[in-house]
């Protein structure tokens, strides 16, 4: 029972249970901005198609419903400036950890082959990398990579946890080294609808790819543009031939979203209101806080985009936890992301407006 476990890294959120614990002591209560969990209102126009969609007895497909693929390829040509998507050009999953997780077991890797991603990154790259059996390899550059043996390249951009944008040259560059050296290239881009100080450009825009999918699938999620992380709502886009094979082995793993979430999908997809309305809430705290961390002898580096600010005052990241949790605020370790991140904390903006300005008045004591 504990083969598969044995291949897996600690958890890393559990190491973070004892300063959550002096935190929550605080007289005022805890400001938990470790976590870049979503805590505003699902919008209106989404809870009433869940809500109209409930009646819904039947096994839903894997594929989903024609309207929602309408959906998936209608946003991705809006959004991402995307040409030409057929319906065999997306892909919905259910939330888009579980199809990083399992990405790679999907694709039939494993000893032998090799996972690539950057040297500061979320966790599953590597935890999706360990399950199949595969060799998880980082890299700064991604072109400077060595291609023997590697099967999966993950970009993520705007980067969790940096914030960090790629230009358009970066991901061309990188798309044209994948495609010559037969890499298959997915590009995490669940925080482009976020961007603050750039404008994250998608793989699949065609002054990136030339036009083409072939060898390439962006990963979007509605988790923190519409408040859907509940909804566990994702898709994919891109090489058709890739999102086939998917399909079919997901059809067999019955890997489908539910059918009230999929009506979800297509009403949060097809509006644009609510996009822009978080968008400012989180602009404002995303300023309050920037503001308060820099006052209080915070370097802020990248945080381009995302939901998070990427903080330093040049010590171990949990110094800082320590620190923080003190005065009631819990933040990320930097190092949950890689050994890049030791002397850096995550600070997500996601929390409430009350709690923003609770951490705002703390880091000025």
């Amino acid at each position: 029972m504990g083969t598969v476990s044995s291949r897996l890294p600690v958890f890393p959120w559990d190491r973070l249970e004892p300063y959550k614990a002096t935190a929550a002591a605080h007289a005022d209560g805890i400001v938990d901005l470790s976590v870049g969990t979503p805590v505003d209102p699902v919008p209106a126009l989404v809870q009433k198609a869940l809500t109209d969609a409930a009646d819904s007895p039947g096994y839903p497909t894997v594929w989903g419903t024609t309207a929602l693929r309408d959906a998936l390829t209608g946003w991705a040509e809006r959004r991402l400036g995307a040409t030409g998507l057929a319906h065999t050009n997306v892909l919905p999953v259910v939330g888009s950890k579980e199809l990083v997780a399992w990405l790679p077991t999907q694709l039939g890797l494993g000893a032998g082959d090799r996972v690539a991603h950057p040297r500061l990154a979320y966790p599953t790259y590597e935890v999706g990398a360990r399950l199949a059996g595969a060799e998880p390899v980082v890299y700064d550059d991604p072109w400077e990579l060595d291609p023997a043996g590697l099967k999966l390249l993950w970009l993520n951009s705007p980067s969790n946890p940096t914030g960090r944008v790629l230009s358009a040259e970066e991901l061309r560059r990188t798309v044209a080294w994948a495609r010559e050296h037969g890499v298959l290239l997915f590009s995490d881009e669940c925080y482009i609808e976020l961007g603050w100080e750039a404008d994250p450009v998608s793989v699949l825009h065609p002054d990136v790819c030339g036009g083409s999918y072939d060898g390439i699938v962006s990963v979007h999620s509605l988790s923190k543009r519409s408040n859907l992380a509940g909804y566990r709502a994702a898709f994919l886009a891109g090489d058709a031939a890739v999102l086939g094979e998917l399909l079919q082995i997901r059809k067999h793993g019955g890997m489908m979203i539910p059918a009230p979430v999929q009506a979800a999908t297509v009403a949060a997809l097809g509006d644009t209101e609510h996009v822009g309305e978080q968008r400012e809430r989180y602009a404002r705290r995303r300023t309050a806080l920037r503001e308060a961390l820099e006052a209080a002898g915070f370097r802020i580096e990248h945080s381009q985009a995302s939901l998070y600010l990427w903080a330093t005052r040049d010590e171990s990241c949990w110094d800082t936890v320590a620190d923080l949790a003190k005065r009631g605020v819990l933040v990320a370790p930097g190092d949950f992301y890689g050994t890049a991140g030791e002397r850096f904390v995550r600070v997500a903006f996601t929390a409430t407006d009350e709690r923003v300005d609770a951490a705002v008045r703390r880091l000025a004591q």
